[in-house]
């Protein structure tokens, strides 16, 4: 008998993986599992002899022209981690408001809709008039096209109102939000989540320094691993039961995720914010922890072996 399939999904830019899952093929075969690397929408690969297909470094999701079809390509991979269903919601950032519905503590944010056909004077009355604050499309990967600005800096919210045109123009939603100064002093912390169950966490020191400009670059992070707090953990399995709940509403029935990457950062009172929720080409820290690839390699045994 054949040891089972898992494809591991990549885009162009990773053919070979990144380099956090490179250690990831030679985990399942050790757990007795033939793991195989595609391309997403490379046109000759045959979604329907791949197996278990799980979602990794497929960063080039919200480009411009692949939105769609990542979309449709998802829906017609017949095994695929995370379910389609979760990978349609959680593509778009809008997301964050139905989870604010189940009372998880956002960062405050205007939603600028491209429909309603903004002027710069418009956009340019959106923005925080103090502090530094942040603008990013809600369907992007990897950080691509997020700035931080200056409100009372003249050139920098002119570059911010261009900034928001930009992708208005192009149809993309746009959020603003206040920059929090907890990211500058504490960083966010990142729960990564296998089948349901926290594997490990890792603290992340802040991208968006004062002089950072909006590219269409992924955004290196730099993290350490540590245990959580009770409080961090607690908050984890809060937000985690809000995902559920979503789940449970737009699909009619809840689906287990494989992985599950919640992002928080601290609201300077002694709760957090939720940053993000990544379930389709998150980051998960496989070489920070040293027990977070046997995790994952675990959990994907579990789906395929158990």
């Amino acid at each position: 008998m054949s040891d089972p399939i898992v494809t591991l999904a990549t885009c162009a830019d990773f053919p070979e993986l990144d380099d956090d899952d490179r250690g990831l093929p030679d985990a399942l075969r050790a757990r007795g599992i033939e793991p195989r690397i595609a391309v997403w929408n490379d046109p000759d690969v045959d979604w329907g002899q791949s197996g278990t297909v799980v979602l990794r470094s497929v960063r080039d999701y919200a480009a411009k022209g692949n939105y769609s079809n990542f979309l449709q390509w998802a829906r017609s991979v017949p095994r695929l981690t995370n379910h389609p269903d979760v990978v349609a919601w959680n593509s778009d950032k809008h997301y964050l408001t139905r989870l604010g519905e189940w009372e998880v503590p956002m960062i405050p944010t205007a939603w600028l809709e491209p429909e309603a056909g903004y002027s710069k004077h418009q956009v340019h009355t959106r923005f925080p008039a103090h502090g530094d604050f942040v603008v990013k499309p809600a369907i992007s990967s990897g950080g691509r096209g997020t700035g931080r600005y200056t409100a009372t800096d003249a050139s920098s919210r002119s570059a911010a109102i261009n900034d928001a045109m930009h992708h208005l123009r192009r149809g993309r939603t746009v959020m603003v939000q206040r920059y929090l100064e907890e990211v500058d002093r504490k960083g966010e912390v990142s729960l990564v989540y296998f089948n349901g169950v926290l594997s490990h966490a890792v603290e992340k020191a802040p991208m968006l320094h004062p002089s950072f400009k909006s590219t269409d670059e992924i955004h290196e992070e730099i993290v350490t691993a540590r245990e959580p707090s009770e409080q961090e953990w607690l908050w984890g399995e809060r937000v985690r039961k809000a995902i559920h709940a979503l789940i449970k509403e737009v699909s009619g029935r809840d689906i287990q995720l494989l992985f599950n990457r919640v992002d928080v950062v601290g609201d300077g009172r002694g709760g957090f914010y939720l940053m993000e929720v990544s379930l389709i080409d998150a980051g998960l820290y496989l070489g920070a922890a040293p027990e977070a690839l046997d995790n994952f390699a675990d959990a994907i045994a579990q789906r395929v072996l158990w």
